[in-house]
């Protein structure tokens, strides 16, 4: 598949996101990064984003609570390239009732080629790296092949249906 490419202005918009048990993480580290983080544009859902404005004394545009649909809405921007980079400190000994949203924005931010930081190893090595405070063509691969696609009638894009598998 082809790519095209996706400037990243100087300024990026980060996405921070964190799980109830990584909230401390995450403020420990953004207060820690504070100056690195003040000239970007910063989302954030829910209550984490409450903290994190309070904490950093910066302007943080919340979202909705994860659960609520927070996880949905950085998807959504990153789908419509208005996030590019994710900084989601995420809990792998807790289940999460929105386990499927967590997942889901996980994989979107794949599709799109966002970085994505899911530790404070990762979130460390990634804002401090020169590529953080430059412009950046991020490789995107081209779906507008997959978007504008013939579909024959009764063709279900190659999934076939339930009965189909049961044929094999």
């Amino acid at each position: 598949m082809p790519h095209k490419k996706i400037a990243m202005e100087h300024d990026k918009n980060i996405a921070l996101v964190a799980h109830d048990n990584k909230k401390g993480d995450l403020v420990e580290w953004a207060k820690y990064n504070r100056v690195l983080l003040a000239h970007h544009r910063l989302y954030a859902t829910g209550t984490t984003g409450e903290i994190l404005e309070r904490e950093l004394d910066l302007s943080i545009n919340k979202l909705q609570s994860g659960p609520l649909g927070g996880d949905q809405q950085i998807g959504a921007k990153i789908a419509e390239n208005g996030i590019d980079f994710l900084i989601f400190f995420w809990d792998p000994l807790e289940p999460q009732p929105h386990d499927p949203d967590v997942k889901a924005l996980l994989r979107l931010a794949v599709v799109w080629n966002i970085p994505i930081a899911c530790n404070r190893a990762s979130a460390d090595f990634m804002i401090s790296s020169p590529l953080m405070d430059g412009e950046y063509d991020r490789l995107v691969p081209d779906y507008n092949l997959y978007r504008t696609r013939k579909i024959a009638e009764g063709d279900s894009g190659g999934q076939g249906t339930p009965e189909d598998s049961l044929k094999s």
